[in-house]
């Protein structure tokens, strides 16, 4: 029938569905609902196929085209209680810009009608972005034709209803149902069986907002909660071979240099509301606490009182945003390339008495959040002080980013786009209130940090102040408080000294699409091992599995009941 068919089929209930299937992501939803995995999974790519084989085993997986599955055969002519459709969304997205559409992708969607009309599932669930009901013909130019703007989707939602079913849809943010990323995304509900079609109260929300004050709802789960605090964030002056050594990318173009700027202008010299990161511990989940919480115990010892004071946030480069707080979701996960994210984080030298500066074996020290011991003959390292995700999207975005304390945005499939900017601070001694880029720098212990540097890129990047000076002739006069890169924590003044930035992992990704610490990224089934862009790809193309699983637990208790039943 199709290459690639492995398992075997259990047909002693209604089956379960997942087209599109992916790496995983709506099956691990209707697996946490149903407590089994589905039975029949399809799609075309290898990578996906041996993601959702080593984490679905029991599956019975056909890596073929959609197009090609006999719905009959497939299902050996048993019911089928659930079809799940996750069509790719990228010729449909505005993410996608003015680069022309495909006609044959944004078809994919026609499957379903197939399998409506041979098998006739009970219920019809899929998943696609929110511009998904403008699908129409596409002009000569390879755009969607203005004029006939919906009435393929029209026309293909008649079709469903034609063949009995009622069908209804809404767009649902992922970050209201329990996964950290802002994600949206359009959701269609078609069923034939006579039951209503129900959808899913949100579980979680805005911290401030009265649901939450009132415990009717979770707060948002943050970007913060997805970061791995203790991996490197190399400065980003550092010069070619420099980042060559380090394995990054320098120098940066100047659209990112300019977001950076923004971000740290917006998240880091005037926030508002820093938090407090437990250095030493770095577990997932219980890394990060805010301000307004009880302080986390402080032990004794070397490590003894390891917490430092941050302002997170996140840059986003596309659209008009200008960042966010990492106190709300990341932004959509896109699988289209263009929904870039990145951290940026602040670092403070000062959270012990001898600390004046950073690590001192170093010119250009790589930032770190979690190493902090003391360095034989130098002081200690930086330690985290605020922090915002940058959104790589090249010429598409040019906001501040998003601060790690909202949810994360949304990852896309071709490259991590999201990436961790780290600005490390130098306390000011006495008068020290920093220095322009054309005067003599002042003394820095044992390295070169990058005052000057910081400095002229601010000037140069964004202007903090609103100062618009070139960085050879004269500084415009200089108010009380010099905003060029000073930050007052506690009352105490510092001065940035350096900037960091790199991109997010494909495990934090994963984080941000509400999948857990055990879901298997870096291999397929038989250990086959997967490329960093193959993981990112599955993530950007995947569905948040929080959303699937209350769309389903809220549409089939009946099926969810008889697998209980026939567990117990």
């Amino acid at each position: 029938m199709a290459d690639g068919a492995s398992g075997s089929l259990d047909f002693g209930h209604e089956l379960v569905v997942d087209l599109f299937a992916g790496g995983g992501g709506a099956s691990l939803g209707i697996e946490q609902a149903f407590g089994r995995s589905p039975d029949i999974s399809v799609n075309h790519d290898a990578d996906a196929v041996a993601m959702h084989a080593a984490n679905h085993p029991n599956t019975h997986h056909l890596r073929c085209d959609v197009f090609e599955v006999d719905p009959v055969e497939a299902t050996g002519g048993r019911q089928v209680g659930l079809l799940w459709a996750s069509p790719d969304c990228k010729h449909f997205s505005k993410a996608k810009g003015g680069k022309p559409r495909s006609k044959k992708i944004r078809s994919l969607a026609w499957v379903v009608v197939k399998w409506a009309a041979t098998v006739k599932p009970r219920v019809i669930m899929l998943e696609n972005v929110e511009e998904f009901v403008t699908w129409g013909p596409l002009a000569s130019n390879g755009q969607p034709c203005p004029r006939r703007k919906g009435s393929t989707f029209k026309r293909w939602v008649g079709r469903l209803r034609g063949l009995g079913y009622k069908v209804e849809w809404k767009e649902l943010r992922a970050c209201d149902f329990g996964a950290p990323t802002i994600r949206k995304r359009f959701f269609l509900i078609a069923r034939c069986d006579g039951r209503p079609i129900t959808w899913p109260e949100p579980t979680h929300g805005k911290p401030d907002s009265i649901e939450v004050r009132k415990g009717k709802r979770l707060p948002w789960l943050t970007a913060a909660d997805c970061i791995d605090w203790s991996l490197p964030c190399p400065s980003i002056f550092l010069t070619k071979e420099e980042a060559r050594a380090v394995g990054c990318k320098r120098p940066l173009a100047p659209a990112t240099m300019k977001r950076i700027a923004k971000g740290v202008d917006r998240f880091v010299l005037n926030a508002a509301m820093p938090f407090i990161v437990p250095i030493q511990n770095y577990g997932w989940g219980d890394r990060c606490a805010s301000i307004g919480d009880p302080m986390r115990t402080v032990t004794a010892g070397p490590k003894g009182g390891a917490f430092a004071l941050c302002a997170p946030t996140i840059d986003r480069q596309f659209g008009a945003s200008h960042g966010n707080s990492v106190n709300t979701p990341l932004g959509t996960t896109m699988a289209g390339g263009s929904g870039k994210s990145a951290l940026v984080s602040a670092f403070i030298t000062k959270y012990r008495a001898d600390n004046a500066g950073a690590a001192a074996d170093a010119p250009f020290p790589t930032i770190t959040a979690g190493s902090y011991e003391k360095r034989p003959g130098g002081n200690p390292p930086l330690a985290i002080v605020g922090v915002h995700l940058d959104q790589a999207n090249a010429g598409f975005y040019d906001g501040a980013g998003r601060s790690v304390s909202e949810p994360a945005a949304t990852v896309c499939a071709q490259g991590s786009m999201q990436r961790l900017v780290a600005t490390s601070l130098c306390k000011l001694r006495g008068n020290n209130v920093g220095s322009a880029a054309t005067e003599p720098l002042h003394t820095v212990s044992a390295q070169g940090m990058h005052h000057a540097e910081v400095r002229a890129f601010l000037v140069k990047f964004y202007s903090c102040g609103g100062q618009h000076a070139d960085c050879a002739g004269p500084m415009h006069t200089v108010p009380t408080r010099d905003r060029m890169g000073l930050v007052a924590v506690a009352g105490t003044d510092y001065a940035i000294a350096d900037i960091g930035l790199r991109m997010l992992t494909p495990r934090e990704l994963f984080r941000a699409q509400g999948f857990p610490e055990s879901y298997i990224i870096d291999r397929g089934v038989g250990g086959k091992k997967l490329p960093k862009d193959a993981q990112v790809r599955m993530c950007g193309n995947s569905v948040c599995p929080p959303l699937a699983r209350a769309l389903v637990a809220s549409n089939l208790g009946e099926l969810i009941e008889f697998y209980a039943r026939a567990a117990a």
